[in-house]
């Protein structure tokens, strides 16, 4: 019997299968992970597109604007460090009309024109259709001073038992009807209560015992168009030195907030009379002599009936107005029409605001006895072409129709502000000086 000698096992040393075994699980495993790779690759591929496919969808402006809001920290430091260095707002040191208008894509609305239920269909232009939003997230900031944000609990704390009253025009009126609407959006609809009229509007927060109200006086003197509005620029005459009719309503409020501009500037010459004449026995004058006119009789007014101890007096600047495109390079344009970003060029100044109104505001102010504080708003309406009610609104009670809307030229409305818009940061400035 032949015997087969026993192979000596080498220390150390696995047997051949085992080696082979081992290589081949190790191919196999780098096969999977490499396919595994592949799939997920080609995973995050996708991904990537479909987010720049979603990036790309948005406006490129609002693109350029997310793109430097959503800067590394690092890259933020010295805009963050400017802020930083900011004093806090004081009336008496920082000026309202040095600033600029920052996109502020993660700004929460406090109301729109579907939850605040007081905003007139006129200027509520996302319910009126207006495809764009960009407008409403805009804030002005100021050079060199923090403004500070609208507080309603603190400001219906300030208001608790008192009566704050607004005057002037339909832009006054949409003025009011802002800051109703921010000190709304903390209130419960069972403390309020609102009351309309053509001449005097009343929104009470009950819990506060506090009012804040509209009274229609488009040239604070007395007009014969006041409760006609319907006679237009043809048939209105002024009675630039009467103002009592009006003024009676103003007694016994705690603040007063006055406006007058846009209803003077409706034609070169105004229709005025004083003393006895009736309105056959008018005079046309240049509308800003009719306006200094018309404004000493108020500030007359104000000086011999208001208690400066009682009562805050504060007087809006010009709101401007947007009617040639051309005052801001949009060659071929249409007025407001289909403007969906601010004018960015510093300092710009349109056709839309009369220099010679603004000084005679100025220098009637100026040399009243009562302390009036002029919030001079000019300057930062002048950049927002883009947020006026356009073709977004109504005329004579009803909607624009379709064939309206396409008639830009003879239908846009670039006096006006949609709401929400900048008649907030207006009430914004007004708060800072309460």
């Amino acid at each position: 019997m032949v015997q087969i000698p026993a192979m000596k096992r080498v220390k150390g040393r696995a047997p051949l299968s085992v080696v082979v075994a081992i290589i081949g699980g190790l191919a196999l495993a780098g096969i999977i992970f490499t396919e595994d790779l592949r799939s997920l690759t080609e995973i995050m591929d996708k991904k990537k597109e479909k987010q720049e496919e979603k990036q790309a969808s948005l406006p490129a402006r609002t693109r350029m604007m997310r793109m430097m809001l959503t800067q590394p920290a690092e890259e933020a430091t010295p805009a963050a460090a400017a802020a930083a260095a900011k004093e806090a707002f004081d009336p008496r040191r920082c000026s309202v009309t040095e600033g600029y208008w920052a996109y502020n894509w993660t700004k929460k609305l406090p109301y729109t024109d579907q939850t605040c239920p007081f905003v007139d269909r006129q200027i509520s232009c996302q319910r009126n259709g207006r495809p764009d939003s960009d407008y409403l997230y805009w804030d002005w900031h100021l050079d060199d001073c923090t403004l500070p944000r609208f507080d309603p609990a603190a400001v219906l704390e300030k208001l608790r038992g008192k009566r704050m009253l607004f005057v002037g025009d339909s832009l006054q009126m949409g003025q009011w009807l802002s800051f109703v609407c921010l000190v709304n959006s903390v209130l419960h609809y069972t403390a309020r209560t609102m009351e309309r009229s053509t001449t005097l509007s009343v929104f009470t927060a009950t819990e506060y015992n506090a009012t804040i109200e509209f009274y229609w006086a488009p040239f604070l003197v007395e007009a014969n168009s006041d409760r006609n509005i319907r006679l237009g620029a043809g048939g209105r005459v002024l009675h630039v030195d009467a103002v009592e009719l009006h003024a009676k309503h103003w007694q016994g409020a705690d603040i007063l907030v006055f406006d007058s501009y846009v209803w003077w500037m409706s034609g070169g010459r105004i229709k005025t009379v004083w003393g006895a004449f009736g309105d056959d026995g008018y005079e046309e004058l240049d509308a800003w002599v009719a306006f200094r006119l018309g404004l000493k009789t108020w500030a007359n007014w104000v000086d011999a009936n208001i208690d400066p101890n009682a009562t805050r007096v504060f007087f809006m600047s010009i709101s401007t107005t947007h009617m040639r495109s051309e005052d801001w390079g949009r060659e071929g344009g249409i007025r407001c029409y289909n403007e969906t970003w601010p004018i960015t060029r510093r300092g710009y100044w349109g056709s839309g605001a009369d220099r010679r109104m603004m000084e005679v505001v100025s220098d009637v102010v100026g040399r009243m006895r009562v302390p009036v504080t002029l919030l001079n708003v000019t300057q930062l309406t002048e950049h927002r072409a883009d947020a006026h009610v356009s073709v977004y609104t109504e005329t004579g009670g009803e909607l624009l129709t379709a064939a309206q809307r396409a008639d830009p030229r003879a239908h846009a409305d670039c006096i006006h502000w949609c709401l929400p818009g900048v008649p907030d940061t207006w009430n914004q400035i007004l708060y800072a000086h309460l």
